[in-house]
């Protein structure tokens, strides 16, 4: 099987946030932060526990049927409020709106750079 490069499972996630409306999506590139956990980091929002958990089926569907990559762990389901997906050189974090802004992660990681995807747009 050929593997997929970072860039193209980075587009695909973005993809299968937007698929269910995500909102507010965000990718932090780390590869120049030495050492960093990953290579990207994207934040999206949802907008209730039902929304972020059909958000986070929406990535691991989509990502899985278009790239055959599998997330390696998936954490947050039960309560939904945050679900974190390790994809190896890409983490995934879908965040209803309050514990977004209270973990402010894009502060958290402001040493990288910060590029906000405007709706249904996949960064170039």
């Amino acid at each position: 099987m050929k593997e997929v490069s970072t860039k193209k499972l980075l587009e695909t996630i973005i993809e299968g946030i937007q698929n269910k409306k995500g909102q507010n999506i965000v990718t932090i590139d780390l590869r120049k932060i030495s050492p960093a956990p990953v290579d990207y980091m994207v934040l999206a929002e949802g907008n209730s526990n039902v929304q972020v958990t059909a958000i986070a089926d929406e990535v691991d569907d989509f990502v899985r049927t278009t790239t055959h990559v599998h997330p390696l762990a998936v954490n947050g389901r039960d309560n939904a409020e945050w679900i974190a997906m390790d994809y190896g050189t890409v983490f995934v974090h879908i965040m209803q709106r309050e514990p977004r802004a209270y973990y402010d992660m894009e502060h958290l990681w402001e040493d990288g750079k910060i590029v906000r995807i405007e709706d249904d747009n996949v960064p170039k």
